[in-house]
């Protein structure tokens, strides 16, 4: 009996022993395969700011390709950093798969407005983070004007918000201007007319007061009677008229 349990204690060993070498001997041989291609994905979303040939040229190390490099001296962790260290991605992700490919599936940055200053200009994403402008790609978005700080752009994100998040308002308000009073005025998409939006203050109830305006002036067709439309006043929408010359 005692030797009985001893031989199945060695043979447990061995089999144990057998198959770690098999894996050391697996795994060396994995490591020394090379990367076979490089495939780019990109997550689902309407900007083109980077093209696979793009990110390609990211997967650099030791100043070569990674293709045909030896799995082995890879550095996953460095190329993924490069990759998400770009102005224009998001996050990226860059692995190896089974066949023997390096994956990177990176997410690019979806800008919502445009920043126009007197020497620069640039885009901000939903976080306000400062994208560059590509000469590739210009993404369609809200121009605002007269921001100049952080601290101000972080001010107008709400207002950004309010616009982008309804259908009618993202599609019909196509910029933004500040005023040194601190207060805001639209272009429109609809005509020449500019909308009053006054201080950042009840906003939810400026924009039902246009939005019901709106609905009116597009019914009776007035809405090109119009050069200013102030939404600023409690309770009421105050026009200025353009009269048959063409003035106010």
């Amino acid at each position: 009996m005692i030797f009985k349990k001893f031989l199945k204690y060695i043979v447990f060993l061995l089999l144990i022993g057998f198959l770690g070498f098999l894996h050391t001997f697996s795994l060396k041989r994995n490591l020394r395969k090379t990367v076979t291609q490089i495939v780019v994905e990109f997550e689902a979303g309407t900007n083109n700011f980077l093209t696979h040939t793009m990110v390609n040229n990211m997967l650099i190390q030791n100043d070569t390709s990674v293709k045909n490099q030896a799995k082995s001296v890879l550095n996953l962790y460095s190329l993924e950093e490069t990759v998400s260290q770009n102005p224009y991605v998001e996050k990226a992700a860059v692995f190896l798969t089974i066949g023997g490919a390096l994956k990177a599936i990176v997410k690019q940055r979806t800008p919502i407005v445009r920043i126009v200053q007197k020497n620069i200009s640039y885009y901000v994403d939903r976080q306000g983070i400062k994208v560059p402008l590509s000469d590739d790609y210009s993404a369609r978005v809200l121009l605002v004007s007269g921001v100049e700080t952080a601290a101000e752009i972080k001010e107008i994100m709400p207002l950004i918000s309010c616009i982008t998040a309804d259908d009618f308002l993202q599609k019909e308000i196509v910029g933004i201007e500040k005023s040194a009073d601190d207060t805001y005025q639209f272009s429109v998409r609809s005509g020449t007319y500019k909308i009053n939006f006054g201080k950042l203050t009840k906003m939810d109830v400026k924009f039902r007061k246009l939005k019901a305006f709106y609905n009116q002036a597009f019914e009776d067709k007035t809405i090109q009677n119009y050069k200013m439309i102030n939404v600023k006043y409690h309770n009421q929408v105050v026009c200025t008229k353009i009269d048959q010359n063409g003035r106010q």
